[in-house]
């Protein structure tokens, strides 16, 4: 079971917002089943402290948020619609990304259809070299946008930065930066505006305290993880103050399956990946890869139980994990199990978990799979 902290997301919204300022909307991005956390604890929750504007990657999870999304609040695609969702889209006047002429022509020839405007936030290419409109697309859309004012709101102007992570990209988000703002204000000379304009995401958003303009994205942050450790060492340097002042909101537990003993020489699990070097006792917790605990944790990942660690020994299965218990003085079935979060005094943090697993905190979070039980706690 996964539980989602309300208070931790309310501390780092808040901490954010004070970050920003008034002027700045703080838009939380949602995509991946809001980073892992689930979308139907995270959405209630962050507009309870006056969240009001929500995006994600596609219109698929777009039609997975709108339940959730309370009256007055926005919802923005920043990618993908699937051509057989632009009807729901406009009904449901859900905010989209335009990143080619061919996704504007068929929002205006929708919105014709249902007599209703698209909401649409144009995207740019400014050196990403992914999704955006380029120089000749743009100035291929600016006509049809002016033919075609009736049928269409643009909500916003925007961009992403290749990897405002690292200050080792300074220079390339500098000028992505710096072409944003001339396509502004060119598109401004036909007369075509954006009511927000947005580049930021988590990262930009935090050290390069220009590009906040009026809104910001952000994603990571809002979950209680820094986008890298050296985001982190920045803002301490800045402030002064190497408190960190985002709290994580998730904690994943299991339970204690199964006790046993094992003799010394005998194999755990599948294969020979393990070898009993003595008498052991160990624990089997009902947690596997299928359950997003990854293969590489096999022999190197550990546990709490009772307040103390458990080494992982043998391979990880699809539904199960083993744990070396030899040393603890009373575990039973039923006994907690945490696999990220804090026992008594010791704490498995989620950038440890993702350090022993060589990936980053984004890309755990994310593979946490849906039909893992979550549930929100105060």
């Amino acid at each position: 079971m996964i539980e989602i902290k309300k208070s931790a997301l309310t501390n780092n919204y808040r901490f954010l917002k004070s970050l920003m300022g008034n002027d700045v909307i703080v838009c939380a991005v949602v995509k991946g089943n809001a980073y892992g956390h689930g979308v139907g604890q995270v959405l209630p929750a962050l507009q309870s402290v006056g969240v009001t504007h929500f995006a994600v990657f596609s219109s698929t999870e777009a039609q997975h948020c709108h339940p959730f999304i309370r009256q007055g609040v926005s919802l923005m695609v920043m990618g993908f619609i699937e051509p057989a969702h632009m009807r729901w889209i406009i009904e449901h006047e859900i905010e989209f990304y335009v990143y080619t002429p061919s996704v504007l022509s068929s929002a205006i020839a929708m919105a014709k259809i249902l007599n209703k405007k698209a909401c649409i936030h144009l995207d740019l290419e400014t050196g990403m070299n992914r999704t955006g409109l380029t120089e000749d697309e743009l100035g291929t859309c600016i006509p049809v946008i002016k033919e075609n004012r009736d049928w269409i709101v643009i909500k916003g102007i925007t961009t992403h930065f290749a990897g405002a992570e690292s200050i080792a990209n300074y220079v390339r988000v500098m000028n992505q930066f710096d072409r944003f703002k001339e396509k502004v204000e060119m598109l401004s000379h036909d007369d075509i505006h954006g009511e927000l304009l947005h580049v930021a995401s988590s990262a930009a958003a935090v050290i390069y305290p220009q590009t906040r303009l009026n809104m910001v994205r952000v994603g990571v942050m809002l979950y209680g993880y820094w986008p890298t450790r050296e985001i982190w060492i920045q803002y301490a340097r800045a402030m002064k103050n190497h408190s960190n002042p985002l709290q994580r909101s998730i904690v994943w537990k299991s339970e204690v399956m199964l006790v046993k003993d094992l003799e010394e020489g005998e194999f755990v699990g599948y294969g020979l990946g393990y070898q009993a070097p003595q008498n052991m006792r160990i624990m089997i917790v009902p947690v596997g890869y299928v359950d997003g605990y990854s293969r590489s944790l096999s022999n190197n990942g550990h546990v709490l139980v009772n307040g103390q660690r458990a080494d992982v020994i043998g391979s990880i299965n699809m539904n199960m994990v083993i744990c070396n218990i030899s040393d603890h003085a009373s575990v039973e079935q039923g006994d907690e199990v945490i696999l990220i979060g804090a026992q008594g005094d010791n704490e498995i943090t989620f950038s440890s978990f993702a350090e022993m697993n060589n990936a980053m905190n984004y890309e755990i979070l994310a593979r946490l799979p849906d039909h893992v039980l979550r549930m929100s706690i105060p």
